[in-house]
């Protein structure tokens, strides 16, 4: 009779591969996670913590960089992860050109008839997608209280330079001070009907007119609003002014303008809302003693169309 054997119970051979395919998963699953979270981290601005969105990053330039109401407006688009940065020029002829080189994404320191001009004469397709302010140009005098104390004769010195000659000529017309020969759409001192008119005009760099209001031989000056605030006038005594509001006024409406594939860019919709904020506009009144009026009611479809018109009427003149 043949002993029986004791048979042992086959081993789990499945225990030690299957705890090294557990570590092996395991680890593949951490190193994942890791790469992940380094490499989102890793695209985000400096500050950015893990996880969190990347703000959008908008640069701005503008000539008045100095003025309180950028850093109001900044931290309006900080609380919705816009990283406004104001980029300042000291020359109105830079930001145009900047943003046509990419350098910023948007400005803010022109109206319509200036980016009109500065389209026409480089080629350039700039469009305006928002409104900001605009101020009265007005008329100042030290002998005359009154439009109607004017006598024929008498000088009044306007600027010289293109856009706001054709304005200031704009404004004497309206108070009655002179005529035109025509009907110009942006008219030059040679459209003066001096007959039919009372005062002569005098044609000065914009930055003198103001330095003029003591001359024995200026009844009046029209002055931008920056030089008269410079020389220390006060921004009320002006003898007459014209409307900002009125249809005529509306190539002198301030714009914010992007390049023209970015007219529709939702970010930049959204500064142009928060500069229309109350804590923005309060603060661009206060700056301007008063004088600035908030441009209400004009989408960029509409500031375009008047971009556009204003266009044709300086070919036309030129």
């Amino acid at each position: 009779m043949t002993e029986s054997v004791p048979v042992l119970p086959p081993k789990n051979r499945t225990s030690r591969t299957g705890l090294i395919a557990a570590i092996v998963v395991v680890a593949v699953v951490v190193v994942g996670v890791i790469v992940y979270l380094t490499t989102r981290g890793s695209s985000e601005e400096p500050g950015a913590t893990v996880g969190s969105t990347a703000p959008t990053v908008v640069r701005l330039g503008t000539t008045d960089v100095a003025q309180p109401h950028w850093e109001i407006l900044k931290d309006l688009a900080a609380q919705e992860n816009i990283e406004l940065e104001i980029v300042g020029f000291s020359e109105y002829t830079q930001p145009n050109p900047a943003l046509t080189e990419g350098e910023i994404d948007l400005n803010a320191f022109q109206h319509l008839l200036y980016l009109a001009d500065h389209n026409n004469n480089t080629g350039d397709d700039l469009q305006p997608i928002g409104s900001t302010l605009i101020v009265p140009l007005p008329l100042y005098s030290d002998k005359h209280d009154e439009v109607s104390e004017f006598t024929k004769g008498e000088q009044v010195a306007i600027p010289n330079d293109a856009t706001n000659q054709a304005r200031a000529l704009f404004v004497l017309e309206s108070a009655g001070l002179i005529a035109f020969t025509g009907e110009p759409k942006v008219p030059t001192p040679d459209d003066v009907d001096t007959a039919a008119s009372t005062v002569v005009v005098r044609s000065v760099e914009a930055s003198q007119t103001a330095g003029l209001i003591g001359d024995p031989d200026i009844a009046g000056v029209v002055v931008n609003n920056n030089f008269a605030t410079d020389a220390g006038f006060d921004l009320d005594g002006y003898v007459y002014a014209d409307d900002p509001t009125s249809t005529g006024a509306q190539p002198y409406i301030n714009v914010i303008v992007a390049r023209p594939d970015d007219v529709d860019n939702p970010v930049f919709q959204r500064i142009v809302e928060l500069y229309h904020d109350p804590s923005v506009t309060e603060s661009v009144v206060e700056s301007s003693g008063g004088t600035a009026v908030i441009v209400e009611g004009y989408d960029a479809a509409k500031l375009q169309q008047v971009l556009q018109d204003t266009q044709a009427n300086l070919t036309t003149a030129g």
